[in-house]
């Protein structure tokens, strides 16, 4: 029996996003947090790598655009921290569990365990009943939305930052492995946004040219309440559409939010962007 369901394809397919749960056990979702504590444990940051992120316009600029640390994570297993975490030395001001916003972005490479959920039967499974024919992993993430450091993920679609041409090719897989409610940061929708587009881009600059990225066009304004609240059950999977509009809220609870998310990109007929990060 397929994981997904036809009425899951017919969901994603009109509305840009689908939530569907257990694609993980309880157990597993345990093992991958297990795992990155121990990397955590173990990470050793320079100073001058201490990079935050976000994905506010002017702040992508000033803090990761400007940083190679960033732009050359895409095959490496790098650490991304909170706003406000670091005192003007570059001295930890919280526990460093509690620091990070994601590790990124070759998890599914590097370490096995998310190398065998990123590719497991289940996904494969999801790629194939959405007619995939070459899909490949273009980046992974461990994303944490800690309790108490409110910060907010603003509205984005991830084809400003993994433009293929045509649109329409990337698809975001996004697994809870702790519950994702609406007071703990779950994710917000805009449903249909999908099919309009997108409003900017994230380009490299040209070599030696400061800062090291820049963005083509504007977010749009959208209508608040046009969104809509995605809870997820520990081990449920959103998959997201490149181009729906989405973003999440501030962790104003005691617990946190663990995630594991990754990308996949059809390749078959499909120009990935040289200017992409």
């Amino acid at each position: 029996m397929d994981f997904m369901t036809d009425r899951d394809v017919q969901k994603y397919q009109e509305d840009g996003y689908v939530v569907m749960d257990g694609l993980l056990t309880p157990e597993e979702c345990d093992q991958l947090r297990c795992r990155m504590a121990e990397i955590i444990d173990q990470m050793d940051i320079p100073k001058h790598c201490r990079v935050t992120f976000s994905t506010d316009h002017d702040e992508q600029l000033k803090k990761q655009g400007n940083a190679d640390y960033f732009l050359t994570s895409g095959d490496k297993v790098r650490f991304f921290f909170e706003k406000g975490v670091f005192d003007d030395k570059g001295e930890f001001t919280v526990p460093r569990e509690r620091s990070l916003n994601k590790v990124a972005h070759a998890l599914h490479a590097w370490e096995p365990l998310y190398k065998e959920i990123t590719h497991s039967p289940q996904v494969q499974g999801i790629a194939k009943k959405l007619g995939l024919q070459s899909p490949v992993i273009v980046q992974s993430m461990y994303i944490f939305k800690v309790m108490f450091l409110w910060f907010p993920v603003t509205p984005h679609q991830d084809a400003t930052f993994l433009h293929t041409e045509p649109l329409g090719r990337v698809m975001g897989l996004w697994i809870a492995l702790e519950d994702a409610t609406v007071d703990n940061g779950c994710l917000w929708f805009i449903p249909g946004t999908h099919n309009g587009g997108i409003t900017r881009r994230m380009v490299r600059t040209p070599e030696g040219t400061y800062p090291l990225t820049d963005f083509v066009g504007h977010e749009q304004d959208y209508d608040e309440e046009k969104f809509i609240p995605t809870p997820v059950k520990k081990g449920g999977v959103v998959l997201i559409h490149g181009q729906v509009v989405h973003r999440s809220a501030p962790n104003t609870s005691d617990n946190s939010r663990h995630v594991y998310a990754f990308h996949l990109m059809e390749t078959k007929d499909t120009r990935w962007s040289p200017e992409n990060w």
